[in-house]
């Protein structure tokens, strides 16, 4: 990781973790103070500060652990889908079917562009990170299996990440639809006994207290207390006669009563977790054998995008960084780069 203070609150840059302050940051950029600087309505910066202001933004949540060359060249799309309003240029269409006298073909036209504003336009802008999003490691954080990315590829490097049912150590993988990933749940930290929240001092504090008033109490009167214990072990006659007519199992002395606490697993969310938690569409989790699938590719659709993201999937931080790319598309692809290639299963 180049940057160790991810979660600097002086930049406030939102990133794919549950840690309470990269929570604190993400209020900061949604209703907070730096919430107007990514307000480009009323900016004083140039255009090329909006559009690296926004690239800035969305890489830091995005695939901040992928060097800017390696993500230019092998996840951004070769062909960036277009963003940018189309009513300029269907006015001039409109304009040139009225010049040419084709009537019955702008009126057919003016039916479809009332359809499709009725309709909306799908938020295809964040589709840019969707090779990101299949990585193993984004889809590991995504199923809800690790606090943080970082954590999630640390899991995979150190071999407790399964693909396909076989051992996988490579982060950089991209999965395919149908693969299933399986997490060790020895490896999960909030399945573990020590991941649970500690007694607070007050609580234990008083514990403490009672257990020493009881042992001073029985220290000062032994001969009440012991009068009180033969009372207790001394049966009844009744009792006595019970005993003796009933049927004992066989090994009656081993036998012990089941803990119902014992077998269950601990499960121990950490502070602040709870708005992190979700499970996107495309994926489809198993809690009770820590897995999950790879459905399909993520995709949008009027109104809502499928790739999580803290911003507006259509709105002017989406825009200006797709401005920002297709200003530096990817170079061709020699064979020499595609034997470098990250692992696509596709």
């Amino acid at each position: 990781m180049r940057d160790a203070n991810v979660y600097s609150i002086r930049r406030a840059m939102p990133r794919m973790s549950w840690h309470p302050q990269n929570l604190y940051n993400l209020w900061r950029r949604s209703l907070g103070g730096k919430r107007l600087e990514t307000d480009f309505t009323s900016s004083t910066k140039s255009l090329f500060q909006q559009r690296w202001a926004s690239k800035a933004l969305l890489r830091a949540y995005h695939g901040d652990f992928i060097n800017e060359k390696i993500f230019k060249r092998w996840y951004l799309p070769e062909t960036l889908p277009d963003v940018r309003s189309q009513a300029s240029r269907i006015a001039n269409a409109a304009s040139m079917n009225k010049w040419a006298r084709r009537d019955q073909t702008a009126d057919r036209e003016a039916k479809r562009l009332e359809n499709e504003a009725a309709k909306g336009l799908a938020p295809v802008g964040s589709l840019m990170f969707r090779e990101v999003e299949r990585r193993i490691d984004v889809i590991v954080f995504r199923s809800c299996f690790a606090h943080s990315v970082y954590e999630a590829r640390r899991l995979v490097i150190h071999g407790d990440v399964l693909l396909n049912g076989k051992k996988h150590t490579n982060p950089n993988t991209r999965l395919a639809p149908g693969d299933m990933i399986t997490v060790d749940p020895k490896a999960i930290r909030f399945l573990r006994p020590s991941a649970a929240p500690k007694p607070d001092s007050e609580a234990a504090a008083t514990d403490s207290t009672s257990i020493e008033e009881e042992a001073s109490t029985d220290t000062e009167n032994p001969e009440a207390n012991h009068s009180e214990s033969v009372e207790q072990a001394a049966p009844s006659s009744s009792e006595a006669d019970m005993a003796k007519h009933a049927v004992l199992p066989a090994k009656s002395k081993n036998w012990k009563r089941a803990d119902p606490k014992k077998n269950l697993t601990p499960f121990s969310l950490p502070p602040y977790a709870s708005p992190s938690i979700f499970i996107p569409a495309y994926i489809e989790p198993s809690f009770a054998t820590c897995s999950a699938i790879y459905v399909r590719h993520p995709t949008a659709r009027p109104g809502y995008s499928e790739i999580p993201t803290p911003y507006d999937a259509d709105g002017e931080v989406i825009r200006a960084a797709w401005e920002w790319y297709t200003r530096v598309r990817p170079r061709m692809r020699s064979k020499s780069q595609l034997a470098r290639m990250p692992e696509n299963r596709q």
